[in-house]
């Protein structure tokens, strides 16, 4: 798991700023099961409807699973906007700086240095792992 960053909201609904990690691992689980998983946790953590950019309670997000490329209702691989986060890309490169990532191969460490500094994402020296 890699450390806690605090970010701005990426929204134009006015809120509080987020707190942000990212964890690497393994599963023979297919995606659609991983994505199952995530949102019953968030549930169970007390998610609710809310509007698409309003404020969560949590969030979980599947990022990508492998080279696995998915383009279907409910579900898109790798994840429609992790390239353009620093809120994801920070944290990842902090546990996995040069795993390759789909489609084409591009590390969260090459992604993230090419990324305007807003929105910003800043590590918390309290985090696990820092």
């Amino acid at each position: 798991m890699a450390p806690l960053y605090r970010s701005e909201p990426v929204s134009t609904i006015p809120q509080a700023d987020y707190l942000n990690t990212v964890v690497v691992g393994e599963t023979a689980e297919a995606p659609r099961r991983l994505l199952a998983f995530a949102q019953r946790l968030e549930r169970e953590l007390g998610r609710r409807p809310r509007a698409r950019d309003a404020a969560r309670e949590i969030d979980l997000d599947l990022l990508f699973v492998g080279a696995l490329i998915v383009h279907g209702p409910g579900l898109e691989l790798p994840h429609p906007r992790l390239r353009e986060r620093r809120f994801v890309l920070a944290p990842l490169a902090d546990v996995a700086p040069d795993l390759p990532l789909p489609p084409d191969g591009a590390t969260a460490r090459r992604l993230l240095a090419a990324l305007p500094e807003r929105p910003w994402a800043r590590r918390l020296a309290a985090s696990p792992g820092a």
